[in-house]
Order: structure tokens, then C-alpha cells, then sequence
């Protein structure tokens, strides 16, 4: 059975099919909806039933809160309708979100390579195009796994047929712990994308200053390759934290496109270089790399966040300090398989990414 939905106040409609979600529904037809994470946890994509029933699904008690419910709002990443719906959305898109569909894909793998001790990269060619913007992301489902894991993109758009992804082996994490241990050259996946609203705001023209730690290196990775390869003329700065040489994965690459562009500047630092690294480079955290070179002044850029929680908190604190606001600070935060998650959310000092 299919349901019809309606979204207020841009009066589209999209199809709905039983025991499929209303965003799942919305990104596969180009119907733009708020989001995050995509799992019930972080409340972006909250809306308000005018008019229909829905079951609604997984959502966390603390993201749709008892009051909400009775109130008739729900979240469109775990809602079902059970009949056909009107809803009304807060949707502000911002104009440089392309807003491509999400399609499924199989992803045929081509490429296992060791990046770090514990990365490593892992390639795939696609059977069909997928259209997507630097800094989005993908769901991957692994035999074995319950659901799917999400993974941020690090190849460039224009290379729409291949998949590149930097994916860090997490203790205790069922889906790293088989891509590590278990994939093999020639293996197909099912892959479905792309998803986020991560990207360049390349309507603005400020500078562009990247922060990236462990694997979240991935999507500033796709994001700077992108910029270079259409000739973008602002300043670009990506600092690259680590804890020593051996972590500091794709160092030459960036190294080179620093040689080779006058507007790009490649900035690493580690905060546990080894004796036998002979580490020349800052030595301390990632922020402090930033603040340092900046002189704790970042107005007249944009910041683009990606890695673990506490790296995300300790940059967008400095950048604060710094005079850098929420308007123009976007993120990608990075959680532990451990808890079930390598999924993206929001910092609780932002009311949107």
C-alpha cells in the first residue's frame, strides 16, 4: 500500500510506501526535509501532523519528548504513515544544497589499502552514477550487521561512479570489525546516498578553513579536492590533527596540492609524536594548531568541522573565542561503532549545521 504525503508549506507531495519512513520517502523523490542523524536521536527533522496517522517508529524519548506526541509532532526519520498525511516542516534550505536524490546502489569493491594503524581505505565502483556534493555522506549495509552504517564520501563529485571511504577500525564496533577483518577485494555491498547537509558554501566567499581529526579527514578531503578541481580562488586551510606520523594518513597528497596551489595551506599537527617521527610540524591538538596560526582571530572565514566529539567541541570553542559564530561554522561529528553509531549530529551550542 502506498500513502500520499503532503509537506506544508511548499505543498509537495511524495509517495509513501507501507513500513517506509516519510524522510526516507522525501530524499528518494528530491523532496528537500530538515535532518541529521537520520536515527531518531537529534530531533532536526521534527514536524507537525495537520492532518493523517502515523506509527512513529524508534524515535528517542528524548528527541520526541511525551508532550510533543500528544501534540501531534513526530519525526520524520522514523515516522510510517498509516494513512495519508498533511505535514507541516520547518524547512529552510540553504541555496547552495543541491538536493540530489538518494538512491540504492551496489558497490563493488576494488581497493583495500592500510592508510594508518588503524584506517584503512577502501574503494568501490558503483553501478550506477551517483550525483552528490563534497561532504555528504553514504549508509553502507555489512553482512551481519543489523541496519546500516553511515560513512562520509572522501573522492570528489566528478568522480560519480567510484566510492572512496576512510573507515577507522572502533573496538567493540560490529560493522568496522567486518570491513577490516573480513572484506575482500571483489565483494559487493548494497550503498544508499547520498545524505547530509555537510558541503561547501560555495556562495560565500570567504575563506575556508577545514579542521579534521582521525578519519574525519574523509569528508574535507572530497570537499578540498573539489574546490581545487573547479579552480576556486579563496584562501583554504586544512588543519589535520593526529597523534603521531603513523596517523597522519594522506599527509603527501596534501602536501603536494599545498605545492601546487598558492591559495591552499596544509597545516598538521600531532599531539603524541613518537621519538623516531622526528616531528618538525606543530606539536600539540588540532585547535590549538588553528588558534596558533590564526592568532585566535578567525573572522572572515567559513569552518568546516569533521571528526570525534571532543575534537568537534575543543574547535568550535577556540573558533568562538576567535570571533567565529554559529552562522558560520558548519560539522560532521563522528561516533564510536561502539555505541551502535558512526553517524552525524548536531553540537548542542547549534541550532542547525
Amino acid at each position: 500500500m502506498t500513502y500520499e504525503v503532503t509537506v506544508e508549506p511548499t505543498g509537495d507531495v511524495i509517495e509513501v510506501e507501507e513500513g517506509q519512513t516519510i524522510l526516507d520517502a522525501a530524499l528518494r523523490q528530491g523532496v528537500w526535509l530538515p535532518f541529521a542523524c537520520g536515527h531518531g536521536t537529534c530531533a532536526t527533522c521534527k514536524v507537525m501532523v495537520l492532518e493523517g496517522d502515523s506509527d512513529l517508529g524508534n524515535a528517542s524519548p528524548f528527541a520526541l519528548m511525551d508532550v510533543e506526541r500528544e501534540e501531534g509532532k513526530i519525526l520524520a526519520c522514523c515516522a510510517m504513515p498509516e494513512s495519508d498525511m498533511v505535514i507541516e516542516a520547518d524547512i529552510d534550505v540553504d541555496p547552495d544544497f543541491q538536493g540530489n536524490p538518494v538512491y540504492d546502489m551496489i558497490g563493488t569493491v576494488t581497493e583495500i589499502r592500510d592508510l594508518s594503524p588503524t584506517i584503512k581505505g577502501i574503494h568501490f565502483k558503483l553501478d550506477r552514477v551517483m550525483e552528490f556534493q563534497a561532504g555528504q555522506y553514504i549508509n553502507l549495509r555489512i553482512p551481519g550487521v543489523e541496519g546500516s552504517r553511515a560513512f562520509s564520501i572522501a573522492n570528489k563529485p566528478g568522480d560519480n561512479k567510484v566510492l572512496e571511504l576512510h573507515v577507522r577500525h572502533v573496538q567493540g564496533g560490529a560493522g568496522t570489525t567486518w570491513l577490516h577483518e573480513n572484506l575482500e577485494l571483489g565483494d559487493t555491498l548494497d550503498v544508499s546516498g547520498p545524505y547530509g547537509q555537510f558541503f561547501v558554501r560555495k556562495s560565500d566567499q570567504q575563506g575556508a578553513i577545514f579542521i579534521a581529526g582521525g578519519s574525519g579527514l574523509s569528508s574535507p578531503q572530497s570537499m578540498i579536492l573539489d574546490m581545487l578541481e573547479e579552480g576556486d580562488s579563496r584562501q583554504i586551510y586544512l588543519f589535520q590533527g593526529a597523534r603521531n606520523v603513523g596517523e597522519l594518513y594522506n599527509r603527501e597528497i596534501f602536501e603536494a596540492l599545498d605545492q601546487q596551489h598558492e591559495n591552499f595551506h596544509y597545516i598538521p599537527a600531532l599531539n603524541a609524536p613518537l621519538a623516531e617521527d622526528n616531528w618538525q610540524g606543530f606539536n600539540g591538538y588540532v585547535h590549538e594548531a588553528a588558534k596558533s596560526f590564526f592568532d585566535n582571530r578567525f573572522s572572515g572565514h567559513k569552518a568546516y568541522l569533521c571528526g570525534p566529539p571532543p575534537m568537534i567541541d575543543a574547535a568550535i570553542t577556540t573558533l568562538m573565542q576567535g570571533r567565529l559564530f554559529e552562522r558560520d561554522i558548519h560539522m560532521e561529528r563522528f561516533f564510536t561503532a561502539a555505541d551502535g553509531s558512526e553517524e552525524q549530529t548536531r553540537s548542542a551550542l547549534f541550532k542547525r549545521i
